[in-house]
């Protein structure tokens, strides 16, 4: 059987039709991993995060959706707030 999870999009968003974005599709636009991306935004409050748990498997699977206005604000935060070391964030 498999359970899926959902975390709701926070109140400051557009709403569902506002254009979500891949992990993949930000990374390919900013030059970095998706893994990368996925490490910045999984966090993120306005992040829509589903989550699918297989019965029998210990493997999680993740899909993001990222709103536009999520991404601008990551982006404006990341410009004027560098990491050290020049990466993205703090994690490795």
């Amino acid at each position: 059987m498999m359970g899926v999870s959902v975390q709701s999009v926070t109140p400051e968003s557009f709403g569902a039709m506002e254009r979500h974005y891949t992990p993949e599709e930000i990374a390919k636009a900013w030059g970095v991993s998706a893994d990368t991306v996925r490490r910045v935004f999984e966090d993120e409050p306005g992040v829509l995060l589903i989550e699918n748990h297989r019965a029998g498997s210990r493997r999680r699977y993740r899909t993001l959706r990222i709103p536009a206005s999520v991404v601008d604000r990551v982006h404006r935060r990341l410009l004027t707030k560098p990491m050290p070391g020049g990466r993205l964030t703090g994690r490795r």
